[in-house]
């Protein structure tokens, strides 16, 4: 007789979200009250610890480090999130507050939540996310599984190629530091009855933030960089989604990813209702739209054009076989992608300190990178912008090259990098 083969954590997360996703879809209305217990079973906390150990990440204000748990061993770990959970004695640090720098000189706030936090917030994900998925509308790319940037980039274009002359084009502003706690919870417990899942939530969002020693909690927002922050955050503008498609739906075509949206309208009028109809939905969920970042373009003449997860949209005229001309939507990549871009390639490859690194070894840390960048931006209409950020890539090579080499004029050393960048197997945009 066959000895039965044990499932693995990873399939039995997969049963168990296909489960409750199927009886989530069955009835709309139904609430669920017993999910507790699945987010503290063993077999859930270790996917969730190799989920959250893919994703790296820094220690939270407690300085304990992904490392220092494998080092300690990561059983002994487990068990403590579980019988904290399941002992009701898990009480979660407040994040640590860590600020990237922006290109326009200000400051991006994120949140980082201790290695444990991230364990128990990505169990708890996986436990109720099969339930939030089942409602949410068709419009909605961001941070769901199977959607992704490049499905709502096509959407779009579908959708101004089907007369969509005009766009309303959303900004929320500081849309994860304004969402309203009690709104959040009670859109949660449509769906949760369960008291101490319900508990636990309210625990991340009321958390607060330790900055310069002090902790600082606040009733607005979701901590961002929370692993759970992503889904409340659709949870809340699943409102916005679900009104659109009730109210919307023949004045445009809306597409969604996280906070940021566009909504494809046929004419001006349709344009204007659209804006009026986005300002009264996001009043209800006490957001406010950013003054100048939200805006109507008009595609039409091809003059404007929009900005949208990383792509540039505008309308351009184009000629069929039998030479009648039509307008068809291109996509490229936006100034500011191409900036990122450039800024990686110099930071890697600009330093004194990175002269000491082989040719191998900087192709082997670009690669993967360019492979991305083109996965992303590559579209027919970007060749041109492509191919010039495959000749500054070559070119801060030969800078890089000629340096480590102490040659004086990097640009004598042109063919001998583009052989050798050639022979390492350097990739390219195009």
């Amino acid at each position: 007789m066959n000895a039965k083969r044990l499932t693995t954590p990873k399939e039995n997360v997969q049963q168990l979200q296909e489960k409750l996703g199927h009886a989530a879809k069955e009835n709309k209305k139904r609430r669920f009250h017993a999910l507790y217990d699945k987010v503290y079973r063993r077999d859930i906390l270790w996917e969730a610890w190799r989920r959250v150990r893919a994703n790296k990440g820094a220690a939270g204000v407690d300085g304990q480090t992904l490392a220092e748990i494998e080092k300690r061993g990561e059983f002994v770990f487990i068990e403590e999130c579980h019988r904290l959970l399941k002992d009701g004695e898990y009480h979660p640090a407040p994040v640590r507050r860590h600020y990237i720098p922006k290109k326009d000189g200000k400051q991006r706030p994120l949140g980082i939540p201790t290695v444990r936090d991230r364990v128990i917030q990505m169990a708890t994900k996986l436990v109720i996310e099969p339930v939030f998925e089942m409602d949410f509308q068709e419009a909605s790319f961001g941070f769901r599984p199977k959607r992704s940037a490049k499905g709502a980039l096509e959407r779009i274009r579908k959708a101004c190629n089907r007369k969509g002359n005009w766009v309303v084009d959303v900004d929320i502003q500081g849309y994860f530091d304004s969402i309203n706690q009690e709104k959040l919870m009670k859109l949660v417990a449509m769906r949760i009855s369960d008291r101490r899942v319900l508990k636990l939530i309210r625990k991340w969002l009321s958390a607060g933030v330790m900055e310069e020693g002090s902790v600082r909690r606040a009733d607005l927002g979701t901590p961002q960089g929370g692993v759970i922050s992503p889904l409340l955050a659709n949870i809340y503008l699943n409102y916005f989604d679900v009104l659109w498609e009730r109210h919307g739906q023949g004045v445009g075509e809306l597409t969604r990813y996280a906070d940021d949206f566009v909504v494809v309208c046929k004419t001006k009028k349709d344009a204007d209702r659209a804006y009026a109809l986005i300002q009264t939905i996001m009043e209800r969920l006490e957001l406010t739209l950013h003054p100048t970042k939200t805006r109507i373009v008009g595609l039409w003449t091809g003059e404007e054009g929009f900005d949208f997860l990383g792509m540039h949209h505008r309308k351009t005229k184009a000629e069929t076989s039998q030479g009648r001309v039509y307008y068809t939507t291109q996509q490229w990549l936006t100034r500011k992608a191409e900036e990122r871009i450039r800024g990686v390639v110099k930071e890697r490859l600009s330093p004194p300190c990175m002269r000491s690194k082989s040719m191998e070894e900087q192709v082997a840390w670009l690669n993967p990178k360019i492979q991305g960048w083109r996965n992303y931006y590559y579209t027919v209409y970007s060749q041109e912008k492509l191919a010039k950020l495959d000749w500054y890539i070559l070119q801060r090579f030969t800078r890089w090259y000629a340096k480590k080499r102490q040659r004086k004029r990097w640009m004598s050393s042109f063919q001998e990098v583009k052989y050798m960048t050639k022979l390492h197997g350097l990739k390219t945009l195009l």
